[in-house]
């Protein structure tokens, strides 16, 4: 497995971070530098673990994960996505009720237990990747240690998550009314993307 095929993996790994990153930029337009770095960061390293993790664990584990992975990241991503547009519902009807004029009502400060959750709910794939780099760590065709091939994954994922918080962030400044219920709806859609590519 070639440096260039890392880094392909690494890329292909990453969206659904990027994704979850740019609706959080979305959510929070007003988001500080510390925190883009917070959420990227957050994102890489779990990116980095998992395959860590995954290679280090037994073949038999990793197929139990691999098997449950996509109910256990569709369940995590639409529990966030749904709460996502419960809140947007919710502040909305509050808002119309109090007649708030503010354009930031509905976005909320994104918390670092729900961080938390999407980290590891957009990188548990990354644990059969693991399982990938074992075989191939196996077979002789592994460029490089597993922890350089996980490090490559991680610091794909924090630049390309860094680059989609900032993308949200100038995205929400337009929408920042709607960024709750966007962001909800794409988590669901990634949930559920999941879920059927795990199943079919």
């Amino acid at each position: 497995m070639a440096v260039y095929e890392i880094l392909l993996i690494g890329v292909a790994l990453s969206m659904d971070a990027v994704a979850v990153s740019m609706t959080n930029g979305m959510a929070e337009p007003r988001m500080r530098l510390w925190k883009m770095l917070a959420v990227a960061g957050a994102y890489a390293l779990f990116q980095f673990l998992m395959p860590v993790i995954g290679y280090y664990c037994s073949y038999a584990f990793s197929s139990l994960v691999a098997k449950i992975a996509p109910w256990l990241s569709f369940a995590l991503l639409v529990f966030i996505g749904g709460k996502m547009i419960f809140d947007f519902v919710r502040e909305t009807r509050a808002r119309h009720q109090t007649r708030e004029s503010s354009r930031m009502a509905a976005a909320k400060p994104l918390g670092a237990g729900k961080l938390l959750l999407q980290a590891v709910a957009t990188s548990i794939d990354a644990l059969a990747v693991g399982v990938t780099l074992l075989a191939a760590d196996a077979a002789g065709g592994l460029c490089m240690h597993v922890a350089l091939c996980a490090l490559v994954i991680g610091a794909v994922t924090f630049t390309l998550s860094f680059a989609a918080v900032l993308l949200g962030k100038r995205i929400g400044d337009r929408f920042s009314d709607k960024a709750g219920l966007l962001g909800g709806v794409i988590l669901v859609a990634i949930g559920t993307k999941i879920l059927l590519e795990g199943i079919l």
